[in-house]
């Protein structure tokens, strides 16, 4: 049940493709698309039904999903070049960390810590906001948590600590 959930994602995420981004079909699958990935997760733990296959099919589909609102949404959003340089800041402290926590602990390290989970929740929300509140305002708060979620993760990666 949880792989077809997810393979919803999938195919939410494709059809994503075929509509102009912010119109009401783009956020319609959108919103599929994220409520399959808050559920497929618990769905496996409930019925007792994870996997390593359904893990990797799930981190698929979540490449899959980032990549095709990136490619829908970078065109149509007034991105300022303040926000790149910040968001390329961001990207190069979680590389750090994976290359730290692949360092420290010979495998790759992930850290699943609320602040993660804060910065997923506002980023699937942040497209759902633009054409009420200016990317000026919401990104930057977006951003300062992503930052300190990834500060944390790298902190977390090197104490050796769990969140």
């Amino acid at each position: 049940m949880a792989n077809l959930i997810t393979g919803i994602r999938v195919l939410a995420s494709v059809g994503l493709l075929f509509y102009p981004a912010l119109s009401p079909s783009f956020f319609a699958l959108y919103l599929l698309a994220g409520l399959t990935d808050m559920i497929d997760g618990p769905v496996a733990r409930k019925t007792h039904t994870a996997t390593a296959f359904g893990a990797k099919l799930d981190t698929s589909a979540d490449i899959l999903f980032a990549a095709v609102c990136l490619v829908k949404l970078l065109p149509v959003l007034n991105i300022p070049l303040w926000m790149f340089i910040w968001i390329g800041l961001i990207a190069l402290i979680k590389i750090m960390n994976i290359v730290s926590g692949f360092v420290i602990r010979k495998r790759f390290v992930s850290v699943h810590t609320p602040m993660n989970k804060a910065t997923g929740a506002l980023l699937f929300l942040l497209p759902l906001t633009v054409s009420c509140i200016d990317l000026r305002y919401t990104a930057p708060i977006v951003c300062a948590v992503a930052t300190f979620a990834a500060l944390q993760e790298g902190h977390l990666i090197r104490t050796g600590r769990r969140e």
